[in-house]
């Protein structure tokens, strides 16, 4: 299969084009290396990928209208999963800017992509940020999402319902995927299992917000690569449509499109996650309690139904199983 992958450079990105590599694919990685984050990690997960004879790279934004349509040119793909993305619920407070031009505009330059292409599938990364302050748990895809917290879930469900409108339009199959706090090897340096390392590692406190009492449906790596490879075998049609008692499917009667959570259905509490952390690493923290910070919600929680009702697959790896395989990563890259 031939694919192209927006965001190969970062996180998910990263892992997700290495699996498909190992497994003998083509990919073209699109991604613009911004400076949110340190770029040096960033080049490395490319000059990871470049190893393989699968891999090529094209450096650009996704406002870039024409560097996307050249990436296109190269993938030639049957399937296209865009994963680029401004993230970040507090750097949405910073720049808000940086999610107008890349979540919007960029999604829409993909998807009047899509649109030329006419690709098997087309699959898009959203957010369990969608949900906001939800009270009704766990978070189902048919809940009611209209109230964002953040301009980065507002940007984020903007971009799932103009897919949806191109997918009704222009009969394009899209799914868009919504996950619940990834984590793992390579991850960002601006989440909290990463900062959380650091500076235990480094003798620095840890800012532990919310006064702990906050929770997360915590999703390893690699189980949300197995979820999105799953989902890019199930072309959303009337032939996909779930029946399962319990589950609502989310197939719009209107078009070939379906949201799906990727996440497990299991959140873990903030202070049950920081003694997670320190019991791999054999060391306490310093902890800094504070507020809730603007825009945080008190918790996440998946419903993980419908995932499994299309795939037969729920994320499986355990929070101490994923921390320990993060530690173990940090120490040899960093040399800690």
């Amino acid at each position: 299969m031939r694919y192209l992958i927006t965001g190969t450079a970062g996180f998910i990105g990263f892992h997700l084009a290495k699996r498909l590599l190992d497994e003998g694919h083509f990919v073209v990685g699109f991604d613009g290396m911004t400076n949110y984050y340190d770029p040096a990690l960033k080049e490395e997960r490319h000059a990871r990928l470049a190893r393989s004879n699968g891999f090529r790279p094209v450096i650009g934004m996704l406002e870039d209208a024409g560097a996307l349509e050249r990436a296109a040119e190269l993938a030639e793909p049957d399937i296209i999963i865009h994963l680029a993305a401004q993230a970040g619920v507090r750097y949405s407070l910073e720049n808000p800017r940086a999610y107008v031009e890349s979540n919007l505009i960029g999604s829409w330059n993909m998807l009047e992509l899509a649109k030329a292409i006419a690709p098997r599938h087309l699959l898009l990364a959203s957010t369990s940020s969608i949900y906001g302050a939800n009270e009704k748990i766990p978070f189902a895809e048919s809940d009611r999402a209209d109230e964002p917290m953040t301009l980065y879930a507002a940007s984020k469900k903007s971009m799932e319902l103009m897919a949806h409108s191109y997918a009704h339009l222009y009969k394009v199959p899209t799914t868009a995927f919504r996950f619940f706090t990834v984590y793992g090897p390579w991850g960002r340096p601006d989440m909290a299992l990463f900062k959380f390392v650091d500076a235990i590692l480094n003798g620095r406190p840890i800012d532990i917000y919310g006064e702990g009492r906050m929770s997360r449906d915590f999703t390893y790596i690699d189980d949300l690569v197995e979820g999105i490879l799953r989902l890019a075998d199930i072309i959303p049609s009337e032939e996909t449509r779930v029946t399962a008692p319990g589950v609502t499917d989310t197939l719009s009667p209107q078009a070939p499109f379906r949201i799906v959570n990727i996440g497990g259905g299991q959140p873990v509490e903030l202070m049950r996650f920081v003694e997670t952390v320190e019991a791999a690493l054999g060391r306490p923290a310093l902890r800094n309690m504070l507020p809730m910070q603007q825009g945080d919600v008190p918790r996440t929680y998946a419903s993980p139904d419908l995932l499994h009702a299309l795939t037969g697959f729920h994320p499986q790896i355990g929070l101490e199983e994923g921390v320990a395989k993060f530690i173990d990563w940090y120490r040899e890259f960093y040399g800690r």
